[in-house]
C-alpha cells in the first residue's frame, strides 16, 4: 500500500508537470521568438521519458494487480465450486433425513399394529381363561369325559393341547415382532441422528467457505478499485504523454521557425528552411550509395523537396557558379561563397543555380534550388563548409540548433545519435 501511495504521487507529479506545460500546444497561443530554446526543448523530452518510465511502472502495477485479481477470481470459483459440492450433500442428506421420517413413521405404526395385535390376542386368551375359570377347572375334565371313545378322548385333549400351544405362539410371535420392529425403529432413529450430524457439519462446512467467500469478494472489490485506479491513471498519463508530445513537436516547429533566418551562435545561417533539418548523411566515412564501398564524405546531405531554396549561410562572394565537370561533375549544378574570415560554403546538387560568379550575396540570400544532379541518387543539398579550402564537419557550426539524422533506425536528434 505504501509503495503504490508514492507510486501515484509520482505519477500525479508528472500528471501536473504535463499540465503546467499544455499551454504550449493549446488554442491562440503564440509563441515570441525568444519563447522557445534548445534547452526547453530537452527539458520537455526529459519530461517526457519521465512520463514514459512512470507510465511503464504504473503498466507493470497493473499487470501484478490484474494477476492478483484474476487468482482472488479463480479461488472464489473454486470455493463457489466446493460450497455447490456440500449444498449437493446437504440436500441428499436432507432426502435421507426426509426418507428416515417416513421410515421410521411406517415401523412406527407397525409396531403400534404389533402393540394393538398383541393386546387383542392377550384379551382373547384372557377372556378364554376367564370363561374358562367361570365354568370351572373341571370344564377340562368334562370335555375329556365327555369324550365317546378313546379316539375321542384323544383328538380332545389335543384340541386344547393345540388351542394352548397357538394361544402362546401367537403372543410369542407378537412379542418377537414388536421387538424387532422396536429394533428397527431404534437402528432407523439412530440413521437420522447420524445423518442430522453430517447435515449439521455440512452446514458448518459451508457457512466457513461462505465466510471465505465473502472475504475474498471484498478482496476482489479492493483490487478492482485499484485497478480502476491504476486504468485511470494510465489513462491520464497517455493522455498527458500525447499532450506533451505534441508540446515539443509545437515548440520544435516554433523552434525552428524562430531561428529559420538567424544565424547560429557561429554566425552561421541554416541554408535550407527552418523546417527542413533532417540529415541522410553526415560528414566523414561511411560507405558510397554507388559503389558499397567505405569511402569519406566531404559534407552532409540534406534531403529537401525539389526547388527548395537554398540561402548562403554567410555574406561573401561568389566564387564558383556552375555545372560540374571533369573532377566537379559529381557536384552536379553548385555554388561556393567565400567569406571574409577565410571559409567557404558549397552547395551542391542544385536543380539550377540563382546567383553569377563574382556576385556579392548577403547572408540568407537565395543562391539556388534542391534538386539531383551530378552524382546524386535523389533530390538533396550537398553541402560543405571549407577553412582555408580544407573540408569540414559542417555540424561544428550547428551545435545550438535542433537537427535529426535518419538512418536505418529510424529518425533520431543528431546530437543524441553523435554520442
Amino acid at each position: 500500500m505504501k509503495n503504490r501511495g508514492k507510486l501515484l504521487r509520482r505519477a500525479l507529479g508528472l500528471l501536473l508537470a504535463a499540465a503546467l506545460l499544455l499551454p504550449l500546444t493549446g488554442p491562440g497561443v503564440v509563441l515570441e521568438a525568444s519563447a522557445v530554446t534548445k534547452a526547453e526543448i530537452d527539458a520537455l523530452k526529459g519530461d517526457a521519458k519521465d512520463l514514459a518510465s512512470q507510465r511503464k511502472e504504473i503498466q507493470e502495477k497493473l499487470k501484478a494487480v490484474q494477476a492478483d485479481k484474476n487468482a482472488a477470481i479463480a479461488k472464489k470459483e473454486l470455493i463457489e465450486h466446493q460450497i455447490d459440492l456440500i449444498q449437493q450433500e446437504i440436500n441428499n442428506i436432507k432426502q435421507q433425513i426426509a426418507m428416515y421420517d417416513q421410515l421410521i413413521a411406517e415401523k412406527g405404526e407397525e409396531l403400534r399394529q404389533a402393540e394393538a395385535d398383541e393386546a387383542a390376542q392377550f384379551d382373547l386368551f384372557c377372556r378364554r381363561m376367564r370363561d374358562m375359570e367361570e365354568q370351572g377347572e373341571v370344564s377340562y375334565w368334562e370335555i375329556l369325559f365327555s369324550s365317546s371313545s378313546f379316539s375321542d378322548l384323544l383328538d380332545n385333549y389335543m384340541m386344547i393341547e393345540e388351542i394352548i400351544q397357538y394361544d402362546n405362539k401367537v403372543i410369542s410371535d407378537l412379542e418377537a415382532l414388536q421387538t424387532r420392529v422396536s429394533e428397527d425403529k431404534a437402528a432407523l432413529e439412530e440413521a437420522q441422528a447420524e445423518q442430522e450430524e453430517a447435515k449439521r457439519q455440512q452446514e458448518a462446512a459451508k457457512a466457513e467457505l461462505k465466510a471465505r467467500e465473502d472475504e475474498i469478494e471484498a478482496l476482489i472489490k479492493e483490487i478492482s478499485a485499484q485497478e480502476d485506479q491504476l486504468e485511470a491513471m494510465e489513462k491520464e498519463l497517455d493522455q498527458a504523454a500525447k499532450n506533451l508530445d505534441a508540446a515539443i513537436k509545437k515548440a520544435e516547429k516554433e523552434y525552428a521557425a524562430q531561428i529559420a533566418n538567424v544565424p547560429s551562435e557561429s554566425g552561421y545561417l541554416w541554408p535550407l528552411p527552418g523546417n527542413v533539418n533532417t540529415l541522410s548523411s553526415y560528414y566523414g566515412p561511411r560507405k558510397d550509395p554507388f559503389t558499397g564501398k567505405a569511402k569519406n564524405h566531404t559534407g552532409i546531405d540534406v534531403p529537401a523537396a525539389r526547388g527548395t531554396p537554398i540561402y548562403a549561410a554567410k555574406s561573401g562572394v561568389v566564387t564558383t557558379s556552375v555545372l560540374g565537370s571533369g573532377g566537379s561533375w559529381a557536384y552536379g549544378n553548385h555554388v561556393v561563397v567565400s567569406h571574409s574570415d577565410g571559409t567557404s560554403t558549397l552547395y551542391a546538387h542544385m536543380n539550377s543555380r540563382a546567383v553569377k560568379q563574382g556576385q556579392v550575396v548577403k547572408q540568407g540570400d537565395v543562391v539556388g534550388y534542391v534538386g539531383t544532379t551530378g552524382r546524386s541518387t535523389g533530390n538533396h543539398l550537398h553541402y560543405e563548409v571549407r577553412i582555408n579550402g580544407n573540408r569540414t564537419d559542417p555540424l561544428n557550426y550547428y551545435k545550438d540548433r535542433a537537427l535529426y539524422y535518419r538512418g536505418s533506425g529510424g529518425t533520431v536528434p543528431v546530437w543524441d545519435w553523435m554520442k
